[in-house]
Protein backbone atom coordinates (compact mmCIF):
# COMPACT_ATOMS: atom_id res chain seq x y z
CA UNK A 1 0.00 0.00 0.00
CA UNK A 2 1.50 3.43 -1.05
CA UNK A 3 2.31 5.89 2.11
CA UNK A 4 -0.27 8.71 2.19
CA UNK A 5 0.55 12.05 1.91
CA UNK A 6 1.13 14.23 4.67
CA UNK A 7 -1.98 16.67 4.76
CA UNK A 8 -2.09 20.17 3.13
CA UNK A 9 -3.93 22.90 4.04
CA UNK A 10 -4.68 25.93 1.76
CA UNK A 11 -7.43 29.03 2.64
CA UNK A 12 -8.55 30.98 -0.60
CA UNK A 13 -8.53 34.57 -0.65
CA UNK A 14 -10.96 36.97 -2.45
CA UNK A 15 -11.77 40.02 -0.16
CA UNK A 16 -10.14 42.89 -1.76
CA UNK A 17 -8.56 45.28 0.51
CA UNK A 18 -5.54 47.71 0.70
CA UNK A 19 -1.80 46.39 0.35
CA UNK A 20 -1.63 46.88 3.85
CA UNK A 21 -4.61 44.43 4.51
CA UNK A 22 -4.09 41.92 2.40
CA UNK A 23 -0.53 41.47 3.47
CA UNK A 24 -1.94 41.51 7.01
CA UNK A 25 -3.84 38.48 6.00
CA UNK A 26 -1.93 36.57 4.41
CA UNK A 27 0.69 36.95 7.48
CA UNK A 28 -2.50 35.99 9.62
CA UNK A 29 -2.64 32.93 7.45
CA UNK A 30 0.87 31.79 7.46
CA UNK A 31 0.95 32.37 11.62
CA UNK A 32 -1.97 30.14 11.55
CA UNK A 33 -0.65 27.17 10.42
CA UNK A 34 -1.50 27.15 6.47
CA UNK A 35 0.69 25.76 4.04
CA UNK A 36 -1.30 27.52 0.93
CA UNK A 37 -2.50 30.87 0.56
CA UNK A 38 -4.71 30.81 -2.68
CA UNK A 39 -6.08 33.75 -5.03
CA UNK A 40 -9.13 33.77 -6.47
CA UNK A 41 -10.01 34.85 -10.27
CA UNK A 42 -13.41 36.94 -10.37
CA UNK A 43 -13.90 40.64 -12.09
CA UNK A 44 -14.88 41.77 -8.42
CA UNK A 45 -11.72 40.74 -6.50
CA UNK A 46 -8.41 41.52 -6.54
CA UNK A 47 -5.92 40.41 -9.66
CA UNK A 48 -3.95 37.12 -8.65
CA UNK A 49 -0.53 37.50 -10.57
CA UNK A 50 0.51 41.03 -7.87
CA UNK A 51 -1.65 39.83 -5.04
CA UNK A 52 0.44 36.81 -5.13
CA UNK A 53 3.74 38.61 -5.34
CA UNK A 54 2.78 40.50 -2.88
CA UNK A 55 1.83 37.98 -0.35
CA UNK A 56 5.18 36.54 -0.66
CA UNK A 57 6.85 39.68 0.49
CA UNK A 58 4.41 39.15 3.17
CA UNK A 59 5.40 35.50 4.11
CA UNK A 60 8.27 33.28 4.42
CA UNK A 61 6.89 29.73 4.32
CA UNK A 62 3.44 29.51 2.28
CA UNK A 63 3.32 29.01 -1.47
CA UNK A 64 1.48 31.01 -3.27
CA UNK A 65 -1.50 29.26 -5.50
CA UNK A 66 -4.12 30.73 -8.40
CA UNK A 67 -7.51 28.94 -6.92
CA UNK A 68 -8.55 28.85 -9.62
CA UNK A 69 -7.96 30.88 -12.80
CA UNK A 70 -10.71 31.05 -14.86
CA UNK A 71 -8.46 30.06 -18.23
CA UNK A 72 -10.54 31.11 -21.01
CA UNK A 73 -9.39 34.66 -20.06
CA UNK A 74 -5.96 34.15 -21.10
CA UNK A 75 -4.49 34.49 -24.17
CA UNK A 76 -1.80 30.87 -23.38
CA UNK A 77 1.51 32.62 -24.36
CA UNK A 78 1.00 35.65 -22.26
CA UNK A 79 -0.62 33.59 -19.37
CA UNK A 80 2.96 31.31 -19.30
CA UNK A 81 5.01 34.77 -19.31
CA UNK A 82 2.62 35.96 -16.31
CA UNK A 83 3.35 32.85 -14.62
CA UNK A 84 7.03 32.39 -15.01
CA UNK A 85 7.79 35.88 -14.09
CA UNK A 86 5.74 35.57 -11.11
CA UNK A 87 7.08 32.01 -10.20
CA UNK A 88 10.59 33.68 -10.41
CA UNK A 89 9.52 36.66 -8.11
CA UNK A 90 7.97 34.85 -5.44
CA UNK A 91 11.05 32.22 -5.56
CA UNK A 92 9.78 29.13 -6.73
CA UNK A 93 6.48 29.00 -4.04
CA UNK A 94 4.08 29.48 -6.84
CA UNK A 95 1.29 26.78 -8.12
CA UNK A 96 -0.81 27.25 -10.86
CA UNK A 97 -4.96 26.34 -10.22
CA UNK A 98 -6.81 26.37 -14.01
CA UNK A 99 -10.40 25.94 -13.54
CA UNK A 100 -12.74 26.44 -17.32
CA UNK A 101 -15.20 29.05 -15.84
CA UNK A 102 -18.15 28.90 -15.59
CA UNK A 103 -20.01 32.13 -14.51
CA UNK A 104 -21.34 33.67 -18.16
CA UNK A 105 -21.60 37.11 -16.51
CA UNK A 106 -18.35 37.59 -15.98
CA UNK A 107 -17.31 36.82 -19.50
CA UNK A 108 -19.54 39.43 -20.79
CA UNK A 109 -18.58 41.69 -18.92
CA UNK A 110 -15.24 41.22 -19.69
CA UNK A 111 -16.09 41.42 -23.95
CA UNK A 112 -15.31 37.48 -23.69
CA UNK A 113 -17.59 34.97 -25.55
CA UNK A 114 -19.05 32.50 -23.30
CA UNK A 115 -18.72 29.53 -25.29
CA UNK A 116 -20.07 25.74 -24.15
CA UNK A 117 -18.79 24.33 -21.42
CA UNK A 118 -17.06 21.61 -24.03
CA UNK A 119 -15.20 24.11 -25.53
CA UNK A 120 -13.89 25.96 -22.41
CA UNK A 121 -12.36 22.79 -21.58
CA UNK A 122 -10.63 22.47 -24.64
CA UNK A 123 -9.50 26.08 -24.26
CA UNK A 124 -8.29 24.77 -20.69
CA UNK A 125 -6.38 22.21 -22.07
CA UNK A 126 -4.57 23.69 -25.10
CA UNK A 127 -3.19 26.60 -22.36
CA UNK A 128 -2.00 23.47 -20.41
CA UNK A 129 -0.34 22.20 -23.60
CA UNK A 130 0.94 25.82 -24.96
CA UNK A 131 2.06 26.32 -21.16
CA UNK A 132 3.81 22.75 -20.74
CA UNK A 133 5.80 23.35 -24.08
CA UNK A 134 7.24 26.79 -23.62
CA UNK A 135 8.58 25.64 -20.10
CA UNK A 136 10.18 22.72 -21.46
CA UNK A 137 11.92 24.74 -23.92
CA UNK A 138 15.12 25.69 -22.88
CA UNK A 139 15.37 28.81 -24.79
CA UNK A 140 12.38 29.86 -23.56
CA UNK A 141 12.13 33.42 -21.59
CA UNK A 142 11.06 34.03 -18.73
CA UNK A 143 12.34 30.71 -17.31
CA UNK A 144 9.98 29.91 -14.13
CA UNK A 145 12.12 29.40 -10.87
CA UNK A 146 10.82 25.59 -10.99
CA UNK A 147 12.15 23.97 -13.72
CA UNK A 148 8.98 22.34 -15.19
CA UNK A 149 7.11 25.58 -14.03
CA UNK A 150 4.70 25.08 -10.91
CA UNK A 151 2.44 22.17 -10.12
CA UNK A 152 -0.59 22.77 -11.85
CA UNK A 153 -3.36 22.33 -10.04
CA UNK A 154 -7.00 21.98 -12.27
CA UNK A 155 -10.47 21.82 -10.53
CA UNK A 156 -13.72 20.69 -11.71
CA UNK A 157 -16.37 18.19 -11.28
CA UNK A 158 -17.67 17.37 -14.77
CA UNK A 159 -16.40 14.16 -16.98
CA UNK A 160 -14.57 16.18 -19.97
CA UNK A 161 -12.68 18.70 -17.20
CA UNK A 162 -11.79 15.40 -15.22
CA UNK A 163 -10.75 13.75 -18.36
CA UNK A 164 -8.12 16.64 -19.31
CA UNK A 165 -7.33 16.79 -14.97
CA UNK A 166 -6.17 13.31 -15.12
CA UNK A 167 -4.46 13.73 -17.93
CA UNK A 168 -2.40 16.58 -17.14
CA UNK A 169 -2.53 17.29 -13.69
CA UNK A 170 -0.37 17.10 -10.25
CA UNK A 171 -3.31 18.32 -8.03
CA UNK A 172 -7.21 17.41 -8.97
CA UNK A 173 -9.42 19.81 -6.91
CA UNK A 174 -12.79 19.15 -6.40
CA UNK A 175 -15.37 21.94 -5.53
CA UNK A 176 -17.43 19.81 -3.13
CA UNK A 177 -20.42 20.77 -5.68
CA UNK A 178 -21.23 21.97 -8.37
CA UNK A 179 -22.69 25.89 -9.67
CA UNK A 180 -24.88 27.17 -12.34
CA UNK A 181 -23.66 29.31 -15.20
CA UNK A 182 -25.41 32.36 -13.01
CA UNK A 183 -22.98 31.70 -10.78
CA UNK A 184 -25.67 32.07 -7.94
CA UNK A 185 -27.23 28.36 -7.43
CA UNK A 186 -24.48 26.17 -5.40
CA UNK A 187 -25.48 22.41 -5.14
CA UNK A 188 -23.24 20.57 -2.44
CA UNK A 189 -22.07 16.71 -3.43
CA UNK A 190 -23.75 14.14 -1.30
CA UNK A 191 -21.48 11.17 -0.41
CA UNK A 192 -22.44 8.76 -3.58
CA UNK A 193 -22.17 11.95 -6.24
CA UNK A 194 -18.03 12.08 -3.76
CA UNK A 195 -17.60 9.07 -4.16
CA UNK A 196 -18.32 8.01 -7.73
CA UNK A 197 -16.65 10.98 -9.49
CA UNK A 198 -13.33 9.88 -7.39
CA UNK A 199 -14.28 6.12 -8.70
CA UNK A 200 -14.36 7.84 -12.46
CA UNK A 201 -10.96 10.12 -12.05
CA UNK A 202 -9.26 6.97 -10.19
CA UNK A 203 -10.37 5.51 -13.57
CA UNK A 204 -8.72 7.34 -16.01
CA UNK A 205 -5.60 7.99 -13.64
CA UNK A 206 -4.90 4.67 -13.86
CA UNK A 207 -1.00 4.28 -13.23
CA UNK A 208 -1.05 7.62 -12.67
CA UNK A 209 -3.12 7.55 -9.13
CA UNK A 210 -0.16 7.52 -6.69
CA UNK A 211 1.57 10.48 -8.50
CA UNK A 212 -1.59 13.18 -8.20
CA UNK A 213 -2.70 14.92 -5.04
CA UNK A 214 -6.51 15.23 -4.70
CA UNK A 215 -7.63 18.41 -3.08
CA UNK A 216 -11.09 19.30 -1.59
CA UNK A 217 -12.69 22.97 -1.30
CA UNK A 218 -14.31 22.83 2.14
CA UNK A 219 -17.48 25.08 1.42
CA UNK A 220 -18.49 25.22 5.56
CA UNK A 221 -16.72 25.26 8.31
CA UNK A 222 -19.37 25.20 11.16
CA UNK A 223 -18.68 25.57 14.88
CA UNK A 224 -20.97 24.47 17.74
CA UNK A 225 -22.65 27.38 18.15
CA UNK A 226 -24.26 27.52 14.48
CA UNK A 227 -24.89 23.69 13.85
CA UNK A 228 -28.03 23.82 15.14
CA UNK A 229 -29.62 25.92 12.05
CA UNK A 230 -27.45 23.28 9.35
CA UNK A 231 -30.51 21.44 8.63
CA UNK A 232 -32.51 24.03 7.31
CA UNK A 233 -29.32 26.13 5.87
CA UNK A 234 -28.28 22.79 3.66
CA UNK A 235 -31.28 21.45 2.07
CA UNK A 236 -31.60 23.72 -0.51
CA UNK A 237 -28.31 23.53 -1.43
CA UNK A 238 -27.96 19.60 -1.22
CA UNK A 239 -31.61 18.52 -2.04
CA UNK A 240 -30.98 14.85 -3.17
CA UNK A 241 -28.59 13.79 -0.63
CA UNK A 242 -29.97 11.72 1.92
CA UNK A 243 -27.51 12.72 4.96
CA UNK A 244 -26.94 15.35 7.92
CA UNK A 245 -25.31 18.24 7.09
CA UNK A 246 -22.22 16.76 9.05
CA UNK A 247 -21.71 13.87 6.02
CA UNK A 248 -21.42 16.36 2.92
CA UNK A 249 -18.15 16.07 1.92
CA UNK A 250 -17.19 19.60 1.34
CA UNK A 251 -18.70 20.90 5.19
CA UNK A 252 -17.16 20.50 8.86
CA UNK A 253 -19.44 20.69 11.62
CA UNK A 254 -17.88 20.67 15.30
CA UNK A 255 -15.49 21.49 17.74
CA UNK A 256 -11.92 21.62 16.56
CA UNK A 257 -11.28 17.34 17.61
CA UNK A 258 -14.77 16.51 15.84
CA UNK A 259 -13.79 18.02 12.63
CA UNK A 260 -10.04 16.83 12.66
CA UNK A 261 -11.68 13.58 13.01
CA UNK A 262 -13.45 14.34 10.11
CA UNK A 263 -10.84 15.35 7.87
CA UNK A 264 -9.02 11.90 9.05
CA UNK A 265 -12.68 10.34 7.93
CA UNK A 266 -12.86 12.02 4.77
CA UNK A 267 -9.01 11.44 3.96
CA UNK A 268 -9.26 7.64 4.32
CA UNK A 269 -13.05 7.28 2.80
CA UNK A 270 -12.50 9.67 -0.61
CA UNK A 271 -8.22 10.54 -0.46
CA UNK A 272 -8.52 13.72 0.04
CA UNK A 273 -5.03 15.07 1.54
CA UNK A 274 -5.13 18.76 0.65
CA UNK A 275 -7.91 20.64 2.39
CA UNK A 276 -8.85 24.40 1.49
CA UNK A 277 -11.23 26.25 3.06
CA UNK A 278 -12.78 30.31 1.86
CA UNK A 279 -11.05 33.30 3.56
CA UNK A 280 -14.27 33.62 5.91
CA UNK A 281 -13.68 30.18 7.49
CA UNK A 282 -9.60 31.05 8.13
CA UNK A 283 -9.57 31.53 12.10
CA UNK A 284 -12.51 28.64 12.52
CA UNK A 285 -10.40 26.10 11.01
CA UNK A 286 -7.06 27.12 12.38
CA UNK A 287 -7.25 25.09 15.67
CA UNK A 288 -8.64 22.09 13.37
CA UNK A 289 -4.79 22.23 11.50
CA UNK A 290 -3.16 22.35 14.78
CA UNK A 291 -5.08 19.38 15.82
CA UNK A 292 -3.71 17.54 12.62
CA UNK A 293 -0.20 18.72 13.42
Amino acid sequence: MPLQRPFRFGVNMFVPGSRREWSAKCRRAEELGFDVVGVADHLEFSAPFPAMVLAAEATERVRLSTFVLNTPFYNPVLLARDVASTDQFIDGRMELGLGAGYVKAEFDAAGIPFPSGGRRVAQLEQTVTTLRALFADKEYQPRPAQPSGPPLLIAGWGDRLLRVAATHADIIAFPGGWASTTGEALHLSGVAQMEERLAYVRGLLGDRADAVELNILLQQVIPPAEASAMPDRFAPLSPDAPHSPEELPSVLIGTPTEMAQQIKERSERYGFTYFTVMEYNMEHFAPVIAALR
